[in-house]
């Protein structure tokens, strides 16, 4: 059994920045692939952003070159850094870690970008 417990959320200006942490659980980490996903308020849930064991990653359109994802094997952590966040970043952020047998996620953490 993995749980992710995400922090980091909170209310920033637009033009603002971030950084979401997401532990995890369990024996082993650095294999799998994790992910920000986000949620706003009538919308569907979308990937955000995936980090493989590799290190290797890949963003939404809508994020690329303002979010960073990267992850601390040794802390069994994955971060998402968010710079120059716009109103319309608004959602809950959720981490994500897929497996074969079925996802695991967290609890989700609000951010709000609002003047």
């Amino acid at each position: 059994q993995v749980q992710l417990v995400e922090s980091g959320g909170g209310l920033v200006q637009p033009g603002g920045s971030l950084r979401l942490s997401c532990a995890a659980s369990g024996s082993i980490f650095s294999i799998y692939t994790m992910g920000w996903y986000r949620q706003a308020p009538g919308k569907q849930r979308e990937l955000v952003a995936i980090i493989a064991g590799d290190g290797s990653t890949d963003y939404a359109d809508s994020v690329k070159g303002r979010f960073t994802i990267s992850r601390d094997n040794a802390k069994k952590t994955v971060y998402l850094q968010m710079n120059s966040l716009k109103p319309e970043d608004t959602a809950v952020y959720y981490c994500n870690q897929p497996r074969r047998e079925g996802d695991y996620w967290g609890q989700g953490t609000q951010v709000t970008v609002s003047s």
